[in-house]
């Protein structure tokens, strides 16, 4: 069992969905797919909202490693993806890195733009976006413990000040490719619209929307049964 937690945001639901349909359809053995959402985490996770959390998931993706009891592995998302390609794949990096403690998409940028979706302010920090798509090493990760999650920077757990750079396996880029950001590459496996969904009027253009409306009517209209 492969096993997913995808960021949740009440205003970007349709995103969740979206995302874990198109995870589902092209995986090749079966996907545990969990929503990250504050509501259920009453028991883990009580920090107050900072200013600079642009979704509600900002910091309970670090809760990952304790709802997995800190065993076996566990991939964190950011619901504003699409996935093209068999998530199972990543299970032959997790086998060549069995000694991290996580595994990362490590980008080297600075974002082009100081707004992003809903004109939030577009944070800008040494290690961006690498904690939007992280493969855990969960008993290696015993030090994300809740108290710690909930009282630690924002900066700290974003910029894995939590682990040894030497913990820190890597990824290949297209596992998360900066819509926006990066240009149009064909062979993205995981695409990260990161400046805003092209279900955001703003973005219904960006590269890659077509892809992710073809989704989203693949998820909202049934198909016909198959004849018999």
């Amino acid at each position: 069992m492969f096993n997913v937690y995808i960021g949740y945001d009440a205003r970007e639901s349709v995103a969740f969905y979206t995302l874990a349909h198109s995870i589902l359809r092209r995986a090749s053995a079966p996907i545990s797919i969990t929503p990250l959402m504050q509501s259920q985490l009453k028991g883990l996770y009580n920090r107050p909202r900072g200013p600079t959390e642009s979704t509600e998931f900002a910091l309970t993706r670090f809760l990952v490693p304790a709802l997995s009891d800190y065993s076996g592995w566990s991939v964190f998302m950011d619901c504003d993806m699409l996935c093209r390609a068999d998530i199972t794949e990543l299970q032959s990096y997790i086998d060549r890195q069995r000694d991290k403690a996580i595994l990362v998409c490590q980008h080297d940028y600075a974002p082009k733009t100081e707004r992003k979706f809903l004109d939030q302010v577009q944070t800008k920090y040494p290690r961006k976006n690498w904690s939007s798509f992280m493969i855990f090493n969960n008993e290696r990760c015993k030090r994300l413990t809740p108290d710690y999650v909930n009282s630690a920077s924002g900066l700290d757990l974003h910029r894995f000040r939590w682990l040894d750079d030497s913990e820190i396996g890597a990824l290949p880029l297209e596992w998360n490719w900066l819509v926006g950001e990066y240009e149009y590459r064909l062979d993205a496996k995981m695409v990260h619209y990161t400046l805003g969904g092209p279900y955001f009027d703003e973005y219904r253009n960006c590269h890659y929307a077509e892809e992710w409306f073809a989704e989203f009517e693949a998820l909202t209209r049934p198909r016909p049964a198959h004849p018999a």
